[in-house]
Formats: structure tokens, sequence, C-alpha cells
């Protein structure tokens, strides 16, 4: 019988680990492949759009929260006129801080679109279509015309917003609102009291 000298047996029980490790490897792969495969599936771009508006939103209200500042506080007994002149002011401030906005700013494109198909799919599957529709037309203002950092007319009222619309949403920090003027859906500042973008034909037609 050949004997192995001890120095080879050294070097090839050494070896064994290493031998073992690229075995598995070669038939799993590594943590580092295996993680860069998982970065391959597909991503769902609905919920990558809404997540960007969402980052859009928080951008917004940071910089709300920083015009607020620079105003006087509101003291908790604030009569309705020093309310009234406060809620101004911060229209005022924010038109000012957003002198560059735009339709489509907070609402991109894409955001526009996918706001769309989740009305077209809350109509579609609503229980009662009309129902759900005349609830959203209850005092809904048809005949309103604005633009970008106007303030929402005191005089006009504000829709009704159905649970299975807000439901379907992107879900909204305290400080903002949707709401439907006509078929156009609005992100509105109820603190400032203006319009800070808006989807047109997000109503579904009947």
């Amino acid at each position: 019988m050949t004997r192995i000298p001890a120095v080879v047996t050294a070097v090839l029980c050494s070896a064994l680990p290493f031998l073992a490790t690229a075995s598995v490897s070669a038939r799993t792969g590594t943590p580092q492949a295996a993680a860069a495969k998982g970065q391959d599936k597909p991503v769902n771009p609905a919920a990558q759009t809404m997540a960007s508006f969402t980052e859009r939103v928080d951008a917004y209200l940071k910089l709300q929260k920083a015009e607020k500042a620079k105003l006087p506080k509101l003291k908790p007994e604030a009569t309705p006129i020093e309310i009234d002149r406060h809620q101004r002011a911060l229209g005022a401030a924010m038109g000012k801080a957003r002198a560059g906005a735009k339709p489509g700013d907070v609402f991109t494109p894409d955001m526009q679109k996918v706001a769309r198909e989740l009305m077209q799919r809350v109509f579609a599957t609503a229980h009662d279509r009309r129902e759900l529709r005349n609830s959203v037309m209850d005092e809904n203002p048809t005949a309103v015309r604005f633009k970008v950092n106007d303030r929402y007319p005191d005089t006009v009222p504000l829709s009704t917003m159905p649970p299975e619309v807000l439901q379907n949403l992107p879900r909204l920090p305290e400080g903002l609102e949707y709401r439907f003027v006509g078929d156009v859906l609005i992100l509105l500042d109820p603190d400032a009291h203006i319009v800070v973008d808006y989807v047109t034909r997000a109503l579904p037609k009947k």
C-alpha cells in the first residue's frame, strides 16, 4: 500500500472546507449572487409611482411647516377672524415659496395616470356605481376654475369624498386632503386653503 506523505495529508485536510464551500456555491450560488438575483425581481410600476408621490407630498408638508414657523402662532382661543387671517397669510407664504409651481409637480404625469386608473377600478367594482357617483357629486362645485397655488373659493363648498374613493388613493398625511371639483381631483391644503395640484378627468364618465 502506498502511503500518503504527512505534508500532502495536511494540505488536503486544510483544503476540504474550501472545497465543500465551493461545491455548495456552485450548486446554490453565493449570498451575493442570490442578493443580486433578488434585485432582478420586477417592481410594480404603480406602487413605485405612488411611493414617489408620497415623497413629494412629504416635501410639500416640510415646506409648509417651515413657512408656518415664520408666522405668529395661533392661540388656542383664536377668533374666526384671527384664524382666517392666519390661513390667508400661510396661503400667501406658500404661494411665494412655490412661485414656480405648476400642474404636474406633485401629481406627475405618471401619477395622474395611476390616479385615473384607480378611480376607474373603484367605479367599475362599486356595488352601486350610480350611488357612488352621486355621493361624489354631492355639493360638487362643477363650475369652479382654479390654478396651482390659487386660494380655494371661500363661498364654494367642498365635495364629499366617499370611503371607497379615499381607500384606493395613496394615504395622505394630516395637512392635505383630496377633493373633487367637477371631474378634477385636487390636492387641497386646508391650512393654507390653497390648491396644491390636481388631476383632470379623474372622475370616470357615467
